[in-house]
């Protein structure tokens, strides 16, 4: 396979405006989750940036980025329009996207979502799960369970309570798509499903794509509001 990784990237989030360009330890968030994905060495990697000024940090910190339209509705339109910049030819038949807002994601976690596309013809769709962090994981609706057979495929996602005694998985928002696979997910509109829960990956399960999800030690910090930035700002302290 040949991987390429994409990054979307935009200035209007809701909850925290501005957020690819929060200074963590000096450094932008952006930057810090371009060398990350760097690091995982599993392809070129590029930011799908909505705003210049994004491009204009990234390119600042050595790397590349694509400026897309800032009214696109979701990080998959965005990595989608990149793409037919970057790549036109289709080149690259696997796409790793990875959210902009995951400044300390673990290189390795990466290589394993390009890892499932490579190694199982079957997965449309690559993932990752982490095991719960604490009970009340379980009845949080912020927080994304996979439900997951025995071999790591897919079956469910949801923000609803889970009961029993089996492992309940966090959904870690990192995806690695088969370049059709983007292509018809993108094409599709919204499901029932996927309205339900308010999580897009159930579109691709109700359009009849393979969803798989390798595992990781923990979930990465990721920073949607102020107190998650205070807390990648100091996790950052811990690493200096």
């Amino acid at each position: 396979m040949n991987p390429i990784v994409l990054i979307p990237a935009r200035m209007a989030a809701t909850r925290l405006p501005g957020k690819p360009l929060a200074d963590i330890a000096g450094v932008p968030m952006i930057v810090r989750v371009l060398r990350q994905a760097e690091a995982a060495a599993v392809g070129p990697v590029a930011v799908a940036a909505g705003d210049p000024e994004i491009v204009a940090a990234v390119e600042a910190a050595g790397g590349r980025a694509v400026l897309t339209d800032p009214d696109l509705p979701s990080g998959s339109d965005r990595i989608l329009a990149a793409l037919a910049v970057l790549d036109p030819a289709g080149v690259h038949d696997a796409i790793i996207n990875l959210q902009g807002d995951m400044p300390f994601v673990a290189p390795s976690v990466l290589s394993a979502c390009a890892g499932l596309l490579a190694e199982r013809a079957e997965c449309d769709i690559a993932t990752v799960v982490a095991p719960e962090s604490s009970p009340a994981d379980r009845s949080n609706p912020d927080v994304v369970k996979a439900v997951l057979a025995a071999n790591g495929r897919a079956l469910y996602f949801t923000r609803s309570t889970l009961y029993g005694d089996q492992p309940v998985w966090r959904h870690v928002g990192i995806y690695g798509y088969r370049r059709a696979a983007l292509a018809a997910f993108n094409a599709a509109p919204p499901s029932p499903l996927e309205t339900r829960e308010k999580l897009e990956q159930l579109r691709a399960m109700e359009l009849g794509l393979s969803i798989w999800a390798a595992v990781a030690d923990d979930a990465p910090i990721s920073v949607d509001n102020p107190s998650d930035l205070e807390r990648a700002r100091a996790h950052a302290r811990t690493l200096s």
